[in-house]
């Protein structure tokens, strides 16, 4: 058991390290994380995503947080979560004493430039995960050692047509019916997660 808390704080201590954007932007990363310790399936991180969505806090400690307890109980939920968010302790008290020098530094400010279109591609990775995994019925199946990835398709048609059913209704009720457009999220997370309890959305 404790080479897998070890392997959990060295797996997000690197997450939390390089995942650039935010919360969305762990996804690419926690992909991977599952594809190389087998800790869980692709399924079961969109399932993992959706109960970050819906609890508070940010979603990046969230998932570290629901992959730590899966893989090792509350010892591991507090190891991944602490292992997620020591760099940007570490990063932030750096800057913070270095900022006042290198505030007008031309090389700051080039290297915070070429760090935006990295956190747009991740989160624009994560975007495309969870569209295919959740509306349609392709899985991306990435070959060990390969750099480029490969989709197969597990069901009989290309589109999730429960999952795309359910999007289409929450777009209408969060944009063009009055009654309901301003409605808190939270509204429409519990009755998405009633939703699927009832009609077997869960795990789609």
């Amino acid at each position: 058991m404790m080479a897998t808390y070890l392997r959990l704080c060295w797996e997000f201590f690197k997450t939390g390290l390089f995942a650039i954007g935010g919360g969305m932007a762990t996804l690419p990363f926690l992909t991977n994380i599952g594809e190389t310790t087998g800790w869980y399936t692709q399924t079961e991180l969109m399932n993992m995503l959706a109960v970050s969505e819906s609890t508070p806090g940010p979603i990046g400690i969230n998932m570290a947080t629901y992959v730590g307890f899966t893989v090792g109980g509350v010892p591991g939920a507090i190891l991944a979560t602490l292992s997620e968010v020591a760099p940007s302790i570490i990063i932030i008290l750096i800057i913070a004493v270095m900022l006042k020098k290198f505030r007008d530094s031309k090389y700051v400010n080039n290297a915070f430039y070429g760090l935006r279109p990295a956190s747009t591609g991740l989160i624009g990775a994560a975007c495309v995960s969870v569209i295919l995994e959740v509306l349609t019925c392709i899985r991306v199946a990435s070959a060990d050692g390969s750099l480029l990835n490969s989709f197969e398709m597990t069901g009989g048609s290309l589109l999730n047509l429960r999952g795309l059913i359910l999007a289409a209704v929450l777009l209408v009720l969060t944009n063009w019916v009055k009654p309901t457009k301003n409605l808190h999220p939270i509204v429409f997370i519990g009755l998405s997660a009633v939703v699927g309890v009832v009609f077997g959305f869960a795990g789609v």
